[in-house]
């Protein structure tokens, strides 16, 4: 009896391990050559309102996310600056498969939600039949800056550069971007369950052009 018990308690702790494991997707090493030249992805930047409905593959995916925000130094140091390297924007994906947070530092994504909430992410029609929709938020309590508004104001700038690094991947690679800021943030908020010290500042919709 006492070994069925202890086989019993074994697989639920087995089984809560490998859900647990389940919720963070590892995403291939990023590629970091190649690409269309600087001057010519700048020449072809604009912004896509039309999309098809086809997901990025993970080869993708962790391109694009290195280069929004991705780790391109030993240090830890990103691929877009941050005042003072504070670090403060956090990048969420809203996807056909569901809703992910990017960790930059493991390069992986964990899971928020398995729902198609791309529907949530903007008051556009095109927001639910593109492939992702990026939600950048500021982290107020690890920005620079004396009072909420300050600090929200270096988070906007890091979101800015972030938001020209995917523009310029998506050029390179034939995809389609856009940024936005019609959305209702608050009722995106609760979505993602932020606490009070985060702001989502924008949306990206980025996708095969249709």
């Amino acid at each position: 009896m006492k070994k069925a018990v202890a086989i019993l308690i074994f697989a639920f702790v087995l089984a809560g391990c490998m859900a647990q494991s389940s919720e963070m997707v590892s995403l291939p090493s990023p590629h970091k050559q190649g690409g269309k030249p600087l001057m010519q992805a700048l020449n072809e930047r604009h912004s896509t309102r039309q999309y098809v409905e086809k997901d990025l593959n993970d080869q993708q995916l962790s391109d694009l996310l290195w280069a929004a925000y991705g780790i391109n130094r030993q240090d830890g140091k990103r691929t877009a600056a941050s005042a003072n390297n504070k670090q403060e924007v956090d990048i969420y994906l809203a996807t056909s498969k569901g809703v992910f947070f990017y960790n930059a530092l493991e390069n992986e994504l964990k899971k928020i939600s398995s729902d198609d909430l791309r529907e949530q992410t903007g008051r556009q029609p095109f927001v639910k039949t593109a492939a992702l929709n990026l939600i950048y938020v500021v982290n107020k309590n690890k920005a620079s800056g004396n009072d909420d508004r300050s600090k929200l104001i270096c988070g906007s700038i890091c979101i800015g550069s972030i938001s020209q690094n995917v523009y310029l991947y998506c050029a390179s690679e034939g995809l389609g971007s856009v940024v936005r800021a019609m959305v209702d943030k608050d009722k995106l908020a609760g979505i993602l369950k932020l606490n009070s010290d985060q702001e989502i500042v924008l949306t990206q919709t980025v996708g095969f052009v249709k």
